[in-house]
């Protein structure tokens, strides 16, 4: 297992995958298969799997995790290292927070800021938009709904959903202030937050963060900002001016398994003010009592969902500690240009044409004259060709295509094949 991770980690680049062959046959058994056959029979399931970290994956939102934050999330497993106490974990804990503070001071919060690590951005939310409900219920308010956008992400949906919390919808594809005052004028009856987004998955475009910091400041709410892929751009100053506002939040996300080149599963939860997220989740039964016996511990269990939990942000440290965060500034902004350069592509074929200019890193394109059906072949054969792994979307209701790029080592040149796919060439041609 050590030599291949070590041969799938020097793979540059690794194969696609992507189409799984034949399945192996039911593995668990009564008297057990023995280390060689079960492995032979992991690797079999895993040469089934799509490389997300592959040059030309460049659908959903992708993720290059380096090597050294992959080999850091093995010692992880290796060393049984649990996260949830400062009893039980300080070093990791403090390694977890360091790397917290740093994302802390990108968006520009206060020294006492701080939070946890999640599994990703479902619970992230979840997590503080249970702490801005109980702030306000504490407070004496009536916490029902949350304001949101219409590009706000799914999971703030289905987190919503879970704590049986209603929205307040505002119109408009930017969620802006001038719209969310309107719409609270309207109807702001048990409004305790608004969830505002730095990047949306599907164009990366970036909430009117200032406006909406504006308008929560003056009625109390509470301001998070879901920015599980956008918000790893704060460390690039070509586009850090884009996110005014987002030092006046109440709390964010951001995922270093998408754009700051972690392993899955992580997201950075943090709160201005963390006592609040420590009144909303920190769990009591006298087993636990114990880990707040200190009253200067930090235990990341009392700031999210979670109790029992990985200390998932010690690859991402390590990668920062091995590469420096100039490094990660150079490798955002090299994705960045990149995006750019690839827009200019899109303008430069006039069979293709650029839905909207991008502000992250994220590009959609139609094709004249393609139905929904085309865009779906051209993906598919893109994809059991093992040339890229892209998929369609929808804007306004039209199916367009999309790709998105986080990956430092794709070049304009991957980018070229998948546009050209698009543009003349039949399933046949494709190639690398």
């Amino acid at each position: 297992m050590f030599e291949a991770a070590a041969a799938r980690l020097a793979a540059d680049p690794p194969d696609l995958g992507g189409v799984p062959g034949r399945l192996p046959d039911a593995a668990i058994t009564a008297d057990g298969l023995g280390a060689d056959e079960a492995f032979a029979r992991m690797r079999e399931l895993l040469a089934g799997t799509t490389a997300i970290d592959h040059p030309r994956y460049m659908a959903f939102i992708p993720s290059a995790g380096t090597p050294a934050a992959a080999l850091a999330d093995l010692l992880i497993s290796a060393f049984a290292v649990y996260g949830g106490s400062w009893l039980e974990a300080a070093g990791a804990v403090q390694a977890e927070n360091e790397a917290l503070r740093w994302l802390a001071d990108l968006a520009g919060f206060p020294p006492d800021a701080g939070g946890c690590f999640v599994p990703g951005g479902t619970h992230g939310n979840l997590s503080a938009l249970h702490a801005a409900r109980e702030r306000a219920r504490a407070g004496g308010t009536p916490a029902t709904r949350v304001a949101v956008g219409a590009e706000v992400h799914s999971s703030v949906r289905s987190m919503l959903r879970l704590m049986d919390t209603g929205t307040v919808e505002v119109p408009g594809g930017r969620l802006t202030g001038p719209a969310l005052r309107r719409a609270l004028d309207a109807d702001s009856e048990g409004v305790f937050a608004v969830a505002a987004t730095g990047g949306t998955t599907n164009l990366g475009q970036i909430d009117d963060l200032a406006g909406v910091a504006d308008v929560c400041r003056e009625r109390g709410l509470w301001m998070h900002v879901d920015g599980a892929y956008g918000l790893a751009a704060l460390c690039a100053p070509s586009v850090r001016a884009r996110f005014a506002g987002i030092e006046l939040a109440d709390s964010f996300i951001v995922d270093p398994h998408k754009w700051l080149f972690a392993p899955f599963d992580s997201c950075a939860l943090v709160y201005r003010e963390p006592r609040f997220g420590r009144a909303a989740h920190r769990q009591h039964a006298s087993y636990l009592e114990s880990l707040y016996a200190d009253d200067e511990a930090f235990n990341p269990s009392d700031y999210g969902v979670h109790l029992t939990r990985r200390p998932r942000g010690l690859p991402f440290w390590f990668s920062l500690a091995v590469h420096g965060t100039d490094a990660y500034r150079e490798a955002v902004e090299r994705t960045l240009a990149l995006t750019r350069a690839a827009a200019a592509e899109i303008r430069a074929r006039p069979e293709l044409e650029l839905l909207c200019e991008p502000e992250l890193s994220v590009l959609a394109f139609r094709r004249h004259g393609w139905e929904p059906a085309d865009y779906d072949r051209w993906a598919t054969d893109l994809r059991r060709s093992g040339t890229a792994f892209v998929l369609p979307t929808s804007v306004g209701g039209e199916t367009v295509a999309r790709i998105a790029i986080v990956n430092p080592a794709t070049t304009l040149e991957d980018v070229k094949v998948i546009l050209a796919a698009a543009s003349n060439r039949k399933s046949t041609d494709y190639g690398g």
